[in-house]
């Protein structure tokens, strides 16, 4: 059973008709079709507000990789910028991407989440996280987690130098990939553990990643969660769905559809 988190709120913007939900970019260096289809996204998408939940980066080993020059970190931020002038930008830290700070929230102009958060939007609440923290049966990472969440385990990361760090992070990486290649197959999200959140924020919805099994799943009498893709533009057929919020509901659109 997992602790019920203290949930944070935020309250739609009078004007917002339309917010879309996206997660586990794992935007990276090489991988520029994933980065131009995001970045095309943002130029494009008619809504009002765009919440990022989680793994927006393939891996993020601090905000000083932000003044390296040239750096990748920096290209995103950028984009972030451009975006943020013309609809509001939110995002929630994933398990790659964790570290994010105030100088990356500053330089994107992008208002970082609480995991998780109720959005009150329309008359309704929807609970939004990465979903990572309802993953209690896979428990080597929930050790890992509650290590790396602690402020004297991340103050230790940072102060290696950004070179070390960049090797730690390809290293976790490679041993990742190396699981997923042998077949493992990683734990859901908890039913029971989803179930008392939703109460507890007195939300019907839990919309959330990390999982890379997108869909939908009734979990209770009126309680439902839904499962945001992975993206990888450069997959046949390209992975990179959206779900699109109106007064309406939910709506899950394919890139073709954006």
């Amino acid at each position: 059973m997992t602790t019920v988190p203290r949930c944070a709120q935020l309250i739609a913007a009078p004007h917002w008709r339309t917010v879309d939900f996206l997660s586990d970019l794992h935007l990276q260096a090489s991988d520029r079709t994933t980065f131009g289809a995001w970045q095309r996204y943002l130029a494009q998408t008619p809504a009002d507000a765009v919440f990022l939940l989680g793994d927006l980066f393939e891996v993020w080993v601090g905000d000083d990789a932000l003044d390296e020059p040239g750096s990748f970190e920096a290209e995103c931020c950028a984009v972030l910028h451009a975006a943020a002038q013309h609809r509001a930008l939110f995002v929630l830290p994933g398990n790659r991407d964790f570290l994010l700070g105030d100088a990356f929230l500053q330089r994107s102009s992008v208002t970082g989440l609480n995991d998780p958060t109720v959005l009150d939007f329309a008359g309704q609440r929807w609970l939004l996280s990465h979903g990572d923290a309802l993953c209690l049966d896979d428990l080597p990472y929930q050790r890992f987690r509650a290590v790396a969440r602690s402020a004297a385990w991340q103050q230790q990361f940072l102060a290696q130098p950004l070179a070390v760090r960049r090797a730690q992070a390809r290293d976790i990486r490679n041993q990742s990939e190396a699981r997923k290649d042998a077949g493992e197959v990683y734990a859901d999200v908890d039913t029971a553990a989803a179930c008392t959140w939703l109460r507890s924020a007195q939300a019907h919805t839990l919309i959330h990643g990390h999982t890379h099994r997108p869909g939908e799943h009734m979990l209770a009498e009126g309680l439902m969660r839904c499962v945001l893709s992975d993206w990888d533009a450069a997959a046949q057929p390209p992975r990179a769905d959206i779900l699109r919020l109106t007064a309406s509901g939910l709506q899950r659109l394919a890139p073709d559809g954006w």
